[in-house]
Parts: structure tokens; C-alpha cells; sequence
């Protein structure tokens, strides 16, 4: 297991991405990983200058995971059991391990949270971790005042970027002078930041007051906690020159948390992209033969650091006054514009090993005789013309049953319908625990959309051919995540099945799900009422969004707010649709928009509805990706639908049908939103409610209207 995507781990994946041979064989390989993106920290200081947009700087680590063969797992590391090897992750079950490489940087040294530097009465925010001093930064209005505690290399280059930005900053010193161990390079400093008109505080108060905590780095206290051996003044974990824990051989520690104790280096990105290859040559060691001797790395003495430092009156805008400064142990260079020049080259062709690595083309420009990806989660459903075709050859001459989401069994002995439903479909995210969270809250909409609450759950688990140990993890992690979605619901697990999949298949989880409804509450699709309105709850675009993920072209942050979107329950709007008198209702999944309408349409002789395109929501990233000719590869088939646009659905007057919006009619989701029928004087009222429930995207799409005469 690798924790934590710092540098090296970054580069140990892109190797095994470059050459899948040296991945270690036969092995589940998974990161660990709060974020799904990892900064690469050279370009910070530009991109908080204004210099850079963050996707220049940003490794997205959930594709190059799938890359490489590894799962990626999005978690906030809490603890490590080593005795149990076991890594505690906040809000799921922990992860077990039989070797753990670390590599989870470190934070702002004064404290061990983003919003207080915990020196009393400094109420400054940590610079480490990145992402929330990122945001604030980011919010800084030109001629604000930023405070800045710290005097090294990481407090001097943030405040000249932020004076590129027009931010005014000034450094807060406890002693005399600026934290370099060389002459040359305090007195170079000083210099420009006198220039860039930096004021520096000098034997200020530890209670004095200040906005940014640039103190230096420590790393999580966790390590410490676990019992590893650590350097008292930092918390970096001790290790051995082959980079293994000192007296734990199945740990490996890299990066700005690690220490080789013979040879004790600063926290800088230079040693962690040199230890890349040896740890990567270890692990493979560690893995295919447990005691096999390792590899020894003596990092060199001196690390070679360029500064971005602007310029006296250097901004964003002004690009030709910036500059850089060298500095090589006791030796300064500069500053001058060619080490700028040469700086940029670094950083960009350090990032465009991870942005040019797999990239493909447009599905518009690729070979149409190539075969399409097969996308997975409900977007592997069976399309509707086949299913159709088998059930009418099953039964000749007999009406088609209503397509329904859940079936009614019977009564309960109060009185209530007794409903059940089943879903699922193959993995779609390689982290079985979110996996199984998002196909059970995909499964329970069946549920929801007739109304009902959901009372048991029995699942179908197929977990691939592995290990014993393995498939346990596997099999643990699964019905953890399917539990995080029924405890709150106070439903129960009452039972299932195990399979072990044969010739290559992965992990996939089916599920029953059994709930009950008061006869006069149930919904159904249709009939449609004519003066309804037709609400959908939240934004669509999951299919087209993973599809182009496979593809290597979807950005990190559509993905990630997509997954926040899909994890949310939609239990809470059964009461919020019943008290605005909901008539109808159905879950939008793999047959898309259209085709679900058409299902509602059919249980609605005599009507039509007219359609709001422009008015259907969309997942960031999704029309974009459909107007460049990405689709999920279920979406052709659901093309079928767009029959009914020349029947009982129209568009309204003011609908454009662009492509991309026709697509997003066809795209298939995996937890979808729940479009519902309501009386149109409760349309108001139901997006009020909905809306302070947090579905600030639910949004009237539709209205129900006679049909078109025969």
C-alpha cells in the first residue's frame, strides 16, 4: 500500500504506468490519498503569484493510479496500527497492508491544523497543508495586507508572490535575521526583499499577531503515535540508507516524512524525486522476495534550489521583470531573468511527465472502427432493445409488463406495500468501499423514487480470484461501504451470497432491496397529469464523465464534484416530495433522461410534456465533454429514445437542440437524480424546500400537456 501522493510516489506510479513489467506482479497495489490531486510544490509559489492556473500544477492522481494498475482510494489518514498493519482512515474501516511505503508530506510545524498556527494569540493559518491557504490566497484582493510568520525559503518566496498579485506582505521574525545557512543568500534576500518594499519584523512576540504561518514543516503526528522511530525535532520517520524503517522492514518512508538517519537531508523536493527510483527497486524486492537484500542510496550533500523572486515592481502581468535566485549550499547565483527562464523549464517538464503521459485523442478523431471502451457502473446495463426483444419472446402475444422501479410483493400486516427491487452492476471506481456506497444509494433510488423507506438490503458479492487474506479485505471493505449507506437509514443487512469471478472479471456487488409505503403514498412512473410539472433533482452527466475519465480526459475536480454529488442520499426527498403532493416519480439511470421520461409516458396515455433543454442541469465538465464527442458506451444504444422527440415530447420555444444537450438526454447515470410529477402551483414551493435541504440544483425541466392528436 502506498499512503500519501507525494513526489515519489508520484513518480513510482508513472514508472509502472511507462513499464507495467516493473509493477510488482500478482500484487494489489492501492494509494491512499485525502485528495485526488497532488501540487507539485516548485509551481506553488507561481501558482499563488498568479502565474499559473492550478491544473499546470496539479498531478491528478486518480488517473494515473488507473494508469499504473493501482487503486486509488480518496481517505483522510488518521492513525497506523502496527501491529494490526493496518492504516485508520476517517469516516470507513481501516485499510490492512503487508508492506506500507509513506510518503504523506507534512504540515506547517507550528501547528497541526489548517486554521490555527496554535502559538498563542497568532490565530494565523498554516501554510501545509496546501489546499485551504490555497483557497484563502486565492481570495486576496490586490492592496490587501498579508502578515507572515516565518523566515525561511517557503515564508520569503510567498511573500514575493504574493507582492507579484499586488499583495502587500511583511515577515515576522522571532530572532534577527532570515533562516539560510548561508551569508550570501540572507544578504541576497534582504536585498530583493527591501526592493519589492517587504517590511521585516525582527524579535517579534510569539503572541504577536499575524494572518500566515510559514514555520517550517513536521510531519503528521500520527507516525509518532504508532510507535515508529522518529526525529524528535521534525517527526519524520527514521529510515535505514534503502529507505526502509528502521526496525520495521515491511515500511518504507520517503519524502518530507521520511529521514535516512546516517544521512539526515532538509524536507525539499529534490530528494524526494532522487529517492523515487530506489524506493521503487525496494518495494519490488520487499514484495517478490520478503528478506531479499535492498538497495542503498546516499542522497547527495547539497540540493540545488531556484527561487522565483520577481522583481521591485514585478506582477503577473508584467512576465519579462521576473526573476529567479540559485542557491547550492554556501553558493548564491542571480537573481536573474535566465535562472526564471530555466526555473519554468524545470517545473513544466516535470509536470508534463504526468500531463502527456497516456493521453489520447477525442472520441470525434479516433479510429471509428476502434472498439470503445466499455464503461462500468450502471453504464454496463444491458440497453433497453434487447431486453425488450427477450421479454416479448418470452411471453408471444402478452402485454409487456409496466416498467416499474420497484415491485409491489404484497401487504405488510399494518396495512403498508411491501416493495422490493434489485440493481447492480461491475465496479465503478477501484475503491471497493466508495464503490459499494455508490451502487447501494444507486439501488435504494428504486426505492425512493415509489415513495417508499427502505427496511433490508441482501447482496450479491463477486470479488476476483485473489488470495484468501485478499478477498477478505475485498469482501470487508464492500459491505463496510454498502453498511455507511443503510445505518443512517435504519436499515439492516440480513443476508447474501459470495462469488469468486472467473477469467480476469473484477469486483461487482448486486443487491435486493426490500422496503415498505402507505398504499395512498406510493408513486408509480405515470399516469402523468395534464398541468403537472416535471422536477429533477439534481444534475446529470455521470456517464459521459467517467467515460472520458477512462479516456484520460476528464479534469480531476469534475470527477471529484461528481462523486460528492453521486455519495449524497436522496432518502430525505421522499417526505419533501410527499408533502408537495409528488405523482409520479422515477430515478433517471442507465436508459438516460429520455428514456426514463418515455417509461413515465408510457403509463400516461393521452399526454405529453414539453421540455426545458436548456433548463436540465449538468455535472461540471459534462456538455463540454459531450460537444468534444465524448459518450459513455451505453449512450449510443439509448439514442433509441429520440423517437419521442417527434412525438409526446416537444421542446420548448425556447430550447436550442445542440448536440451536447441531446447527449446529456442519453447519457446514462449511476446515482442518479429522481425526476418527480408535481402540481405546478407547488413548483415554487417544492425548489424552496429542496433547496434548503441542499439540492441546490433541483430545477422544474418540464410541463405536462395534452398530447398530439393521432
Amino acid at each position: 500500500m502506498l499512503a500519501g501522493g507525494g513526489h515519489s510516489h508520484a513518480l513510482l506510479l508513472r514508472q509502472w504506468a511507462m513499464d507495467p513489467a516493473r509493477r510488482p506482479a500478482g500484487t494489489l497495489i492501492s494509494l491512499v490519498n485525502r485528495t485526488s490531486t497532488a501540487l507539485y510544490s516548485g509551481m506553488v509559489p507561481g501558482l499563488v503569484a498568479g502565474l499559473y492556473q492550478r491544473p499546470e500544477c496539479a498531478i491528478d492522481l486518480r488517473r494515473l493510479c488507473g494508469l499504473a494498475g493501482v487503486s486509488f482510494i480518496q481517505a483522510e489518514i488518521i492513525n497506523l496500527d502496527l501491529g494490526r498493519r493496518q492504516l485508520g482512515l476517517a469516516g470507513r474501516p481501516p485499510l490492512a497492508f503487508d508492506t506500507l511505503s509513506l510518503d504523506v508530506g507534512a504540515l506547517t510545524a507550528a501547528g497541526e491544523t489548517a486554521d490555527d498556527c496554535n502559538v498563542a494569540g497568532c490565530q494565523a493559518l498554516a501554510v501545509k497543508p496546501l489546499e485551504p491557504f490555497l483557497a484563502w490566497s486565492g481570495a486576496l484582493e490586490p492592496g490587501s495586507i498579508v502578515r507572515i510568520r516565518g523566515g525561511g525559503a517557503a515564508a520569503v518566496e510567498l511573500a514575493l508572490a504574493l507582492r507579484c498579485r499586488g499583495v502587500a506582505s511583511r515577515l515576522l521574525l522571532r530572532g534577527d535575521a532570515l533562516h539560510f545557512d548561508s551569508r550570501a543568500a540572507r544578504r541576497s534576500l534582504e536585498r530583493l526583499l527591501a526592493e519589492a518594499g517587504i517590511p521585516v519584523e525582527r524579535h517579534g512576540s510569539a503572541q504577536a499577531g499575524a494572518d500566515l504561518a510559514c514555520t517550517g514543516s513536521r510531519a503528521p503526528a500520527w507516525l509518532a503515535a504508532a510507535g515508529l522511530p522518529v526525529q524528535r525535532s521534525s517527526g519524520r520517520v527514521l529510515t535505514e540508507r534503502t529507505l526502509a524503517v528502521i526496525g520495521h522492514p515491511p515500511l518504507f518512508a520517503v519524502g518530507d516524512c521520511g529521514l535516512i538517519a546516517a544521512s539526515p537531508r532538509p524536507a525539499a523536493g529534490v530528494w524526494a524525486v532522487r529517492a523515487a527510483p530506489v524506493l521503487a527497486t525496494n518495494l519490488q524486492r520487499q514484495l517478490q522476495t520478503p528478506g531479499a537484500s535492498l538497495q542503498a542510496w546516499m542522497p547527495q550533500a547539497w540540493a540545488l534550489q531556484l527561487l522565483g523572486v520577481g522583481g521591485a515592481a514585478a506582477a503577473a502581468s508584467e512576465p519579462g521583470a521576473l526573476r529567479a535566485l540559485a542557491l547550492w549550499g554556501p553558493l548564491v547565483l542571480g537573481p536573474y531573468r535566465w535562472l526564471w527562464h530555466w526555473k519554468q523549464w524545470i517545473d513544466r517538464r516535470f509536470m508534463a511527465r504526468f500531463h502527456d503521459l497516456g493521453v489520447v485523442a477525442d472520441t470525434t478523431a479516433a479510429d471509428p472502427r476502434a472498439p470503445a471502451m466499455a464503461c462500468r457502473g450502471c453504464g454496463a446495463k444491458l440497453a433497453a432493445q434487447p431486453l425488450v426483444a427477450a421479454l416479448a419472446r418470452l411471453d408471444p402475444g402478452g402485454q409487456a409488463p409496466p416498467a416499474e422501479d420497484a415491485a409491489v410483493l404484497g401487504l405488510a400486516a399494518e396495512g403498508d406495500l411491501l416493495l422490493q427491487s434489485l440493481d447492480g452492476f461491475p465496479a465503478l471506481v477501484e475503491d471497493p468501499w466508495l464503490n459499494a456506497r455508490l451502487t447501494t444509494l444507486h439501488a435504494c433510488s428504486d426505492l425512493w423514487a415509489c415513495g417508499a423507506t427502505v427496511q433490508s438490503v441482501q447482496a450479491l458479492v463477486t470479488v476476483p480470484q485473489a488470495a484468501a487474506p485478499l478477498q477478505e479485505e475485498l469482501l470487508l471493505q464492500t459491505l463496510a461501504g454498502l453498511r455507511s449507506v443503510l445505518e443512517p437509514l435504519g436499515a439492516a443487512l440480513i443476508g447474501g451470497h459470495t462469488l469468486e469471478a472467473r477469467d480476469g472479471a473484477g469486483l461487482a456487488l448486486a443487491l435486493t432491496v426490500n422496503g415498505r409505503v402507505a398504499p395512498g403514498q406510493h408513486w408509480s412512473k405515470g399516469p402523468l397529469r395534464r398541468g403537472d410539472v416535471l422536477l429533477l433533482s439534481r444534475p446529470l452527466g455521470s456517464g459521459v464523465l467517467f467515460a472520458a475519465a477512462m479516456a484520460g480526459a476528464a479534469e480531476p475536480q469534475w470527477i471529484d464534484t461528481a462523486l460528492a454529488v453521486m455519495q449524497r442520499s436522496q432518502a430525505e426527498l421522499v417526505p419533501l416530495f410527499a408533502a408537495h403532493r409528488v405523482g409520479g416519480c422515477t430515478d433517471v439511470t442507465g436508459f438516460g433522461l429520455l428514456g426514463h421520461l418515455g417509461e413515465m409516458l408510457a403509463a400516461s396515455p393521452g399526454v405529453g410534456v414539453e421540455l426545458d433543454l436548456e433548463a436540465i442541469p449538468a455535472l461540471p465538465g459534462a456538455l463540454a465533454l459531450l460537444q468534444r464527442g465524448f459518450a459513455s458506451s451505453l449512450a449510443p444504444a439509448n439514442a433509441s429514445a429520440l423517437a419521442l422527440l417527434e412525438g409526446p415530447v416537444r421542446l420548448a420555444a425556447a430550447s436550442t437542440a445542440e448536440p451536447q444537450h441531446l447527449g446529456l438526454l442519453l447519457d446514462p447515470q449511476t446515482c442518479g437524480p429522481l425526476l418527480a410529477a408535481l402540481p405546478a402551483e407547488r413548483a415554487a414551493a417544492a425548489l424552496l424546500d429542496l433547496r434548503a435541504a441542499g439540492f441546490a440544483e433541483a430545477v422544474v425541466i418540464a410541463k405536462v400537456v395534452a398530447g398530439q392528436a393521432a
